[in-house]
């Protein structure tokens, strides 16, 4: 039980610092997007931006995962591992896209409040934080299961 806590507080920190890096990346990627197109955007650039930084994470993700939180299965080739990484991770991106879809688009767009309230930043930045907790659950327990040494 405490190797778990130790590997769940590793597991942790290493998605600290990937959701910084998706974050920021997602964020730049947004705001060139809309500074180069109109407000009218604000849902593709989210969801643009969001992907972009999911794949850069994802990636940095990988090397500090293997590196410091999970031991290999010895009967997976690194190629195998990294295609079912990244295949766990597309369905993680899918569930991240889909709840940022959600409040950015229906949620938003639907209501007057919102829109005068609250800047599509915060908006984005409010859904970025629900839905990065959601995939780091699954996440975890998906790698535990498929990727981990038993």
């Amino acid at each position: 039980m405490k190797k778990l806590f130790h590997q769940m507080i590793k597991f942790g920190l290493v998605g600290v610092i990937c959701f910084v890096i998706d974050y920021i990346t997602g964020l730049i990627v947004l705001n060139v997007l809309m500074a180069l197109f109109t407000d009218a955007w604000f849902e593709k650039a989210s969801m643009i931006g969001s992907a972009a930084g999911f794949i850069v994470s994802v990636i940095v993700n990988y090397i500090l995962s293997f590196k410091f939180v999970f031991e290999r299965k010895q009967e997976l080739n690194r190629r195998t591992e990294f295609i079912v990484f990244v295949i766990l991770s597309v369905i993680g991106l899918m569930i991240n896209s889909f709840m940022i879809w959600i409040a950015v688009g229906p949620i938003y767009r639907n209501s007057k409040f919102l829109q005068e309230n609250v800047g599509y930043n915060l908006l984005y930045t409010g859904a970025k934080i629900i839905a990065t907790a959601v995939v780091m659950v699954y996440n975890f327990v998906t790698r535990k299961i498929f990727l981990e040494k038993r």
